[in-house]
């Protein structure tokens, strides 16, 4: 699958019920699910996948069920990111499809937009939406800093996930790519250093094994330089220095996620050159 930037963002005015199905996939996140949830509510059909919540989160999903929302709950053991997404996707019933994570949740100006994004270019598969980060000690990143974009709003019948992906899971695409211009997407989550650590940890994990499955060698050069050249991408060319110290600490966090993986990557050869059964 190829996929070219040609869309272009308009305005229109929005409606009221939206020919989109939003997807979750969802494991313990009653505090965060509530309000990614009430986002969605011009969606036709709300599809959550869940992997096994035991701290009342499918209590909360079914309250707002009751409470009408179009919420169409299913329970799945978790097969990895790329694969877990891809079922929910293939569950949806609207051409045109809406993934946010638990932690997320719609602007008002993205909300409005999602009307436009879906009644126009027929040549258009998928649109990257933007993203505002809640940085510990700051609150939501503004605008000039540049946190990125991601595939978000995609036809069902032209994308799908990535499976060989571990970690960041990535969507094929069969079409043109439009970038939305107007409202974002705001990551909510309050993060502390040592739980940021903790996740950078496990991705990092995941990020060592796919490269490690690809036959990607370590290099000497990356390891030293990599978390150098990903603190300057973040906190300078991203602009993460206008939020102050929360952007220093998580332009550097980004840098200890970049070294662990080139060190796993490294101890994951030691250990086959070691005992190649184990490779």
């Amino acid at each position: 699958m190829q996929a070219t930037e040609t869309c272009r963002d308009r305005g229109m005015p929005t409606t009221s019920t939206l020919p989109i199905s939003a997807f979750i996939i969802s494991k313990n996140e009653m505090d965060m699910i509530g309000p990614c949830i009430e986002s969605l509510n011009a969606c036709k059909e709300i599809i959550i996948v869940d992997s096994g919540s035991t701290d009342g989160t499918i209590e909360r999903i079914r309250e707002y069920k009751d409470k009408g929302y179009p919420i169409r709950l299913l329970q799945r053991e978790w097969p990895g990111y790329a694969a877990q997404k891809q079922f929910a996707l293939d569950q949806c019933s609207e051409i045109w499809c809406l993934n946010l994570d638990c932690d997320e949740r719609l602007d008002p100006l993205l909300q409005q937009e999602l009307a436009t994004l879906t009644s126009r270019s027929q040549n258009c598969a998928a649109w990257r939406l933007g993203f505002s980060l809640f940085l510990y000690g700051y609150g939501y990143t503004p605008d000039r800093v540049r946190f990125g974009t991601a595939i978000r709003l995609m036809r069902r019948d032209r994308t799908r996930y990535g499976l060989g992906e571990l970690v960041h899971e990535g969507v094929e695409v069969d079409g043109e790519i439009g970038t939305v211009n107007k409202g974002k997407i705001l990551h909510a989550r309050v993060v502390s250093l040592g739980e940021q650590i903790l996740k950078e940890n496990h991705y990092s994990t995941l990020k060592a094994e796919q490269l490690f499955k690809l036959g990607k060698r370590p290099r000497l050069l990356r390891l030293i330089f990599n978390p150098i050249i990903y603190f300057q991408r973040l906190y300078i060319f991203r602009r993460f220095f206008l939020c102050g110290w929360a952007g220093f600490i998580y332009a550097w966090t980004g840098a200890i996620y970049s070294f662990m993986t080139e060190a796993k990557l490294y101890q994951l050869h030691a250990r086959m050159r070691r005992d190649p059964s184990q490779s």
